[in-house]
């Protein structure tokens, strides 16, 4: 719009000024004014008056018809007037933005502090403070002094920018200029300095004033709750409450009820029934926090009964009260007040429709959240980070390749994805095995500019459970070394230590939990089951001394490790000590520690203590009851593995594949062939639905071969529906060793040398069974084919305990 109205405009305009002001305004504006009039601000008559009390009342009643009046004011010839530009430049910028603003201000011939701190608070305003500070140079480099409300704004240009340097320097240069008790001045020092995190200065600048009022008040308060210092905060409402000088306003609460909510609801109360008292009004933004604070402390009759107070509300008011239900669980409820939210004609915004999508995801409710997804798309909200973060997660953590084809969809839509929207979609390409994939979003990521943060990078290092993965995950670690090296995150450090003890590679994970400052009780059981599985048994159990020497306590996981470590070792002691440590702590009651203790007892050869920890157990699991059978069943109490087995079966529980390897190995050691390979035909009928594994096959024939019944065997070697392997071949010429089918025996040898031609059993079991049949000269050969094919026989080795007599 140009600055200059048309003559016949400005006349009317004025003339319906004048007639509503009444005789105040003067009719009579000189067309021109003398040279010596027109120099400053220092000239005032009564036209000039006249004007400037006519700008007064367009501010009241629109800025638009400010600019109007201006036109006549540059007709009339005012535009050199300082205190009229001063006036119009904050006009110019709220209604027609800082750029005609800044055209006002290049033109004034004449500028002071207030030309200068106007166009410089504008530009802070819009959010662009570089210019600011470049003007706020010019402002000194012209000679104009600054006061205390230029510095103000250039505070708050510094609390923006969380530029302390900026900072500090216009606090020396107010306490150079005296203003260092003023209190606007003091207002916005302790703000700078709240969000710079130094709570400490801004609580002595407070301290220092000596006109304090509401504003600087409410912005200590608000500096200690944004650093979640609450009891500070909640202190200094008292005192401000104790002292009876100024009392707090509606600001003032709205910032005190955050704190009010991580609290506890009677503080919550407490400070609601302040407000009530001192007779604040319940403006909607007040309404808001006084709903929010009610929801995050779960007292949603409150919640509800303040909402009701007013028929004012807004988005921000359902979205609150919406997430309260949400995160008490309450999950219809939540819909419900959806639902009533569009009757009342009140448009959701991103924070509305991300949290529903949340609580679908959590339930999970797919076909409600894909309604949602619809009206996110009416809504014109699908392009949202936020919307668009928690429908990834939503479509990524169902199983379904269709929902996962959403999930991308939805992550292209994203029009500037951050890092929350690229770790969503690296956890749903792990989820679904696309672990290629999520390497490359990971390269992806980086190359759009986004830094993976310890959530990303521990959700990629997850997906690393195949040794093929290890050149990724090394590269991982080479990343991590050199973007944390002064921080190390002990999320992404013990998903480094899982990553490496999955691959067997202790020492590598060893070596990193050393480097990290801080261990865990994950970091303890990621190495746990990383020496377990290479067999270093007892380097596991040395585990638990590290743990206590840093005052780390063992959960039910790393517990359940060492179990298991001593059941390997057949360390009884060691499991008893374990046993009394979880019944004193409370972990007794996890299944898990349970079952472990189960199986260690078991193993160890304690079989009574085995059925006494089964029988405490309330609700025993499928590996609750593999445990007790294969516990008897490795003990030599068949009778009683087959009871167990019968009694799982009248307790309602479902057989897998390993409690049939179980009840076949006791039947096949027992002697009970009938019953085992009755057990075996029945396994995979509908009584049971449980389908035969090459394993199961192995026991069956190991079964046959014991009992002497080879010809069954080779059936059912010759009829399983799998390519038969060595090891069943293996078994089967134990066998013949056994009972003296020197035919037989060769036959298997050839077919098992075929498949595993470096396996040293099969050559030392031929050998044997030349040499009972009384061909040494066959035996020998044997033996000399094993060395030149240097199939190198281990030596054996065992743990001798000693029992009790």
């Amino acid at each position: 719009m140009s600055l200059l109205r048309s003559t016949n405009c400005t006349t009317h305009f004025l003339r319906t000024e004048m007639k509503i002001s009444g005789p105040i305004l003067s009719p009579c504006l000189p067309r021109k004014l003398g040279p010596v009039q027109r120099e400053g601000a220092g000239s005032f008559f009564s036209g000039d008056s006249c004007l400037l009390r006519l700008l007064e009342l367009c501010k009241t009643r629109s800025l638009r018809k400010g600019i109007c009046a201006h036109s006549s004011a540059i007709k009339s010839g005012f535009q050199d007037q300082l205190l009229l530009n001063n006036f119009l430049l904050p006009v110019y910028a709220s209604c027609y933005g800082i750029n005609q603003a800044r055209k006002l201000f290049d033109g004034m011939n004449i500028r002071d502090v207030a030309s200068w701190t106007s166009i410089i608070s504008a530009y802070v305003r819009c959010g662009n403070h570089e210019e600011a500070l470049d003007l706020f140079e010019k402002m000194l480099g012209s000679g104009c002094v600054p006061n205390e409300f230029t510095y103000s704004v250039i505070l708050q240009c510094a609390s923006a920018l969380r530029n302390y340097n900026l900072g500090e320097r216009t606090h020396a240069l107010t306490v150079k200029c005296g203003f260092e008790c003023n209190a606007v001045l003091g207002s916005s020092l302790i703000d700078f300095y709240s969000k710079c995190n130094m709570l400490e200065e801004a609580s002595q600048i407070f301290t220092n004033l000596d006109d304090k009022d509401i504003v600087s008040w409410t912005t200590i308060i608000c500096g200690c709750v944004e650093a979640e210092d609450w009891g500070e905060a909640m202190w200094l409402y008292a005192s401000m409450l104790a002292s009876k000088v100024v009392l707090p306003n509606e600001f003032t609460y709205t910032k005190l009820l955050k704190a009010c909510a991580s609290i506890g609801s009677n503080c919550s109360r407490l400070v609601h029934a302040h407000i009530i008292r001192l007779g604040i009004k319940l403006n909607l933004v007040l309404k808001t926090s006084l709903v929010d604070m009610y929801s995050k402390c779960h007292r949603m009759a409150d919640a509800l009964k303040v909402m009701k107070q007013t028929l004012e509300s807004d988005v921000m008011l359902w979205t609150a009260l919406i997430t309260g239900y949400c995160q008490t669980g309450d999950y219809k409820e939540a819909i419900t007040l959806f639902q009533q939210m569009e009757v009342a004609k009140i448009s959701p915004n991103s924070f509305t429709f991300a949290k529903l999508i949340n609580v679908c995801s959590d339930v999970p409710l797919l076909m409600l959240g894909k309604q949602i997804h619809s009206r996110v798309i009416k809504s014109g909200l699908a392009h949202d980070a936020s919307v668009g973060n928690a429908l990834v997660d939503l479509y990524a953590k169902f199983p379904s390749e269709s929902d996962f084809v959403d999930c991308v969809r939805v992550f292209e839509g994203i029009v500037s994805p951050n890092v929350v929207s690229w770790t969503a979609l690296i956890v749903g390409l792990v989820r679904h095995e696309h672990e290629p994939e999520a390497f490359a979003a990971f390269e992806a990521m980086r190359v759009d500019g986004v830094c993976p943060n310890s959530f990303t990078l521990s959700a990629i290092l997850k997906g690393c459970g195949s040794p093929k993965f290890v050149a990724h995950v090394q590269m991982l670690h080479a990343y991590i070394l050199k973007t944390m090296l002064d921080e190390w995150d002990i999320s992404v450090g013990n998903s480094l230590v899982d990553a490496y003890s999955r691959y067997g590679r202790v020492g590598e994970a060893l070596s990193i939990s050393r480097e990290m400052p801080l261990r865990d009780v994950w970091t303890y059981t990621s190495l746990a089951k990383g020496l377990n599985q290479i067999g270093l048994h007892r380097r596991t159990l040395d585990m638990i001394a590290c743990m206590h020497g840093e005052g780390v306590l063992m959960d039910d996981f790393s517990v359940s490790c060492f179990l298991s470590a001593c059941a390997s070792l057949a360390a009884v002691e060691m499991g008893k000590q374990l046993h009394s440590y979880s019944a004193k702590s409370g972990l007794g009651s996890w299944i898990s520690v349970s079952n472990s203790l189960i199986d260690m007892y078991g193993k160890c050869g304690s079989i009574n203590e085995a059925r006494r920890v089964f029988a405490e157990v309330k609700e025993p699991n499928i590996v609750s009851w593999n445990g007790l059978i294969s516990g008897l069943a490795s003990n030599g109490q068949f009778s009683g593995a087959l009871s167990s087995f019968e009694d799982m079966r009248l307790a309602g529980a479902s057989p897998d594949g390993v409690t049939f390897l179980l009840v076949l190995y006791a039947c096949s050691h027992g002697g009970l062939v009938d019953m085992g390979v009755e057990y075996f035909n029945t396994m995979s009928s509908d009584l049971y639905g449980v389908p035969c594994q090459p394993d199961h096959y192995v026991c069956l024939v190991d079964m046959l071969g014991r009992a002497g019944r080879l010809e069954e065997a080779v059936c059912a070697i010759q009829t399983m529906p799998f390519q038969p392997g060595a090891l069943i071949y293996k078994t089967l010429l134990g066998a013949c060793k056994v009972h003296g089918n020197l035919l037989l025996g060769e036959c298997m040898a050839r077919c098992a040398m075929e498949l595993d031609p470096m396996d040293p059993a099969i050559y030392v079991l031929l050998a044997g069974i030349y040499d009972d049949a009384g061909k040494l000269e066959m035996g020998e050969q044997t033996r000399k084919l094993m060395k030149e094919r240097r199939a190198i026989k281990c030596p054996g080795w065992s743990w001798m305990r000693n029992t009790p007599k």
